[in-house]
């Protein structure tokens, strides 16, 4: 799960909440137009949210703020310093993620160390992108997840009817704003559940 606290403001920590009981694996605190002493009191408030279940928070971007507020790790976008640097910096334990988007990037990411998981996109049109904004697809996808050992998650434009599709691709899980501010999100997280059981079965 991806916030995004301009939608339904008043409903995040309620989704938070909502999607870490139902087994949401991270949840992911991008709100890049706050002030730091209200991010920091964001993330400790979505930390301690998680902290009663299984799903670890990652703050985006912020070192600073995530080791603060005591969360489980950060989310480095592709201009950021390098995960090695990064790692050096973090307590061990700590969960390292990073955007890639491209299959050059994601193995320069893998090769430099330090890193635990790869999100890469956009792999479809996404509301949340300017239009004219670089489309992936699914064959980039698929094209990473095979030259990788990374678990690699797909973003951008996810759907329910999108997962069997990203699922073949051979990713480990997907991020998403939108799917968890449009569903109801038990109900929704529970399908996605049963749509990758399905095909990671078949």
């Amino acid at each position: 799960m991806v916030s995004d606290r301009r939608r339904e403001p008043d409903r995040l920590l309620e989704r938070v909440s909502i999607a870490a009981r139902a087994g949401v694996s991270i949840v992911q605190l991008r709100e890049r137009e706050l002030e730091d002493a209200d991010l920091l009191a964001l993330a400790k408030a979505v930390t301690s949210e998680t902290g009663k279940t299984e799903t670890r928070t990652v703050v985006n971007d912020r070192l600073d703020i995530a080791l603060i507020a005591g969360a489980d790790g950060v989310h480095l976008p592709g201009y950021a310093p390098g995960c090695r640097r990064v790692r050096r910096a973090a307590p061990t334990g700590f969960l390292i993620g990073r955007s890639v988007h491209s299959l050059q990037e994601a193995r320069a990411v893998e090769a430099e160390g330090g890193c635990d998981y790869l999100v890469f996109g956009t792999v479809f049109p996404s509301v949340s992108k300017p239009a004219g904004h670089t489309i992936a697809g699914v064959s980039a996808l698929a094209e990473v997840c095979a030259a990788v050992t990374l678990p690699v998650v797909a973003i951008g434009g996810i759907t329910l009817a999108r997962l069997p599709d990203v699922v073949r691709a051979g990713a480990a899980g997907i991020a998403a704003i939108d799917l968890f501010v449009t569903a109801r999100e038990q109900q929704m997280i529970e399908r996605l559940r049963e749509i990758r059981l399905t095909f990671s079965a078949s």
